[in-house]
């Protein structure tokens, strides 16, 4: 049920190959439930003024995308990517890593892990916050390994739940957890920044079919 590493199999490759991005041959209307269900929530933290939990959720999500980024360029450069969707598992392939639905579960998990800490958001408990978030998560994409239609692909072999624990996740939820506490220039400073790398890493990349 559980798969800790990529095994480097030829299976594995072949379900890597035959990844189609962006294709709409499995969409569906749960594309559509799932966007307004997002929306609905995103508005309903805005009319209430929770904007501290905006900013969590837009911090991991811009580091989200910057890793599918760097993600679907290591595939174009160096054959396989670390971690692969695959088409029977999703309606829509945003790249070659992320599907829609685990790319809207993302524009939400940050708000869930800032909404999560205690009411004194003190260092310790805002890094055991993003720990035990991240182990979470990593043992659940250990088990969307395991799924009988791969939902989620590991190639190589020294690529599993440990490094994908250390690296990814826990970056991912250090941002959820600290960035709506830094001071307001610089909260827009990290989210500037990192959404415009990831406006511009689009803009770039997609038209010359890097990702």
């Amino acid at each position: 049920m559980f798969v800790f590493w990529g095994d480097g199999s030829q299976t594995a490759k072949d379900l890597v190959d035959a990844v189609i991005v962006r294709s709409t041959d499995n969409f569906n209307w749960t594309f559509i439930f799932i966007l307004c269900v997002v929306f609905y929530v995103y508005w309903s933290e805005i009319n209430k003024k929770n904007y501290k939990v905006i900013i969590a959720a837009l911090a991991l999500y811009g580091v989200h995308w910057l890793y599918e980024i760097g993600n679907a360029l290591i595939a174009h450069f160096f054959g396989y990517p670390l971690w692969t969707v695959s088409n029977a598992s999703t309606t829509f392939i945003l790249l070659i890593g992320v599907c829609w639905e685990l790319s809207m579960m993302f524009s939400l998990a940050g708000m869930i892990s800032f909404k999560m800490l205690p009411e004194q958001r003190t260092f310790k408990n805002k890094m055991l916050g993003a720990l035990s978030m991240a182990l979470l998560f990593a043992l659940v994409e250990s088990f969307l390994a395991g799924t009988s239609n791969h939902s989620f692909i590991w190639v190589y072999k020294w690529w599993g739940v440990l490094p994908v624990f250390v690296t990814t996740y826990i970056p991912f939820f250090l941002a959820s957890n600290f960035v709506p506490d830094l001071e307001p220039k610089k909260q827009k400073t990290f989210l500037i920044t990192v959404w415009s790398l990831v406006a511009l890493s689009l803009i770039v990349f997609i038209p010359l079919g890097f990702i």
